[in-house]
């Protein structure tokens, strides 16, 4: 019953905030069985309120290192018998072997939307680069994201989201038409 209760206030506070404004809040889009932050307006410090961004996100990689201590080394005798043994303590600590890494980069608006269409025309794009094997679905699924990544990889952006760069390379994002008819809040 609290559960209910909860949700019925969330959605109702989301109700309050204006059209205009819910467009700058972080959207994920769900793709597979990840979900990859991405946003119109909302993005890295100088972010264009009217592009669309991603955010991939990697966790800082952290090492559990246990180790013994010599607090006291052995006593040995003048004729090398063993007096007192050393004395040791177990100590544990973390250390951040790679750190957290944060990526913005610009994306093409179609792809904040999920726009069949034009993930469609990625994938048909991708594979008369051999990089896409597999029907165009206009889905954008792991399939394409690793066709994606293969593409962008050697430019330097190991990701699968499609940069806005990328979709230009591609001859993908040239014209936004929900952007160009001065519709769509996101």
């Amino acid at each position: 019953m609290r559960i209910v209760i909860l949700l019925a206030g969330l959605s109702a506070l989301s109700a309050c905030v204006p059209a205009s404004e819910r467009s700058a809040f972080a959207a994920p889009l769900r793709i597979g069985e990840d979900a990859i932050e991405v946003t119109r307006g909302a993005g890295p410090p100088d972010a264009d309120p009217s592009a669309c961004y991603a955010n991939e996100s990697t966790p800082a990689v952290i090492e559990t290192v246990t180790e013994q201590v010599m607090l006291q080394p052995p006593q040995i005798a003048s004729d090398g018998t063993l007096r007192e043994p050393a004395v040791f303590v177990t100590e544990t600590h973390q250390r951040i072997v790679e750190e957290r890494r944060e990526l913005w980069f610009e994306i093409p608006c179609q792809l904040q939307r999920g726009d069949p269409d034009f993930i469609a025309s990625v994938q048909r794009a991708l594979a008369t680069r051999g990089l896409y094997l597999g029907p165009a679905t206009g889905v954008m699924n792991r399939r394409t994201m690793r066709a994606v990544r293969d593409f962008q990889a050697p430019q330097g952006l190991d990701s699968g989201i499609l940069s806005l760069a990328a979709a230009r390379q591609l001859g993908l994002a040239l014209w936004d038409p929900e952007l160009a008819s001065g519709g769509g809040s996101g």
